[in-house]
């Protein structure tokens, strides 16, 4: 097993970047996955794992009920299953995560640096 992926699954408190968590799961699905869904696949297991945060979502913030008998799912658990297929998807499109999110909070806040604290619905 790669040190990388040892040292995550040996001690889940590790701190992770997005760079390292891209560099974990390409080693996860070299070792474990045999392969990378193609990308149609992953973007369809992607709305999928969606689907499942927005039912959890309804039914434990919104108005809807839990269905008699019906078992309550782990957000953190469907939170984590989107975060790993978006992460296949960046992998194996070649986009580095960090960098794009670095760059889209950068673009976010000079396009929003003062709307939100001006929005007099949000006070």
């Amino acid at each position: 097993m790669d040190l990388l992926l040892s040292l995550l699954i040996l001690n889940p408190k590790n701190s992770m970047n997005l760079k390292k968590l891209q560099i974990v799961v390409d080693e996860w699905i070299k070792k474990y996955g045999v392969r990378y869904f193609d990308e149609l696949t992953n973007m369809a297991q992607l709305t999928e794992e969606v689907g499942e945060v927005a039912r959890i979502i309804s039914r434990k913030y919104g108005e809807q009920s839990f269905k008699e008998n019906e078992e309550l799912s782990d957000l953190g658990e469907e939170l984590a299953d989107v975060l790993f297929v978006l992460i296949c998807i960046a992998n194996q499109t070649g986009i580095d995560l960090e960098s794009s999110f670095i760059n889209k909070l950068n673009q976010k806040t000079a396009r929003d640096k003062s709307r939100h604290m001006d929005n007099p619905k949000l006070k």
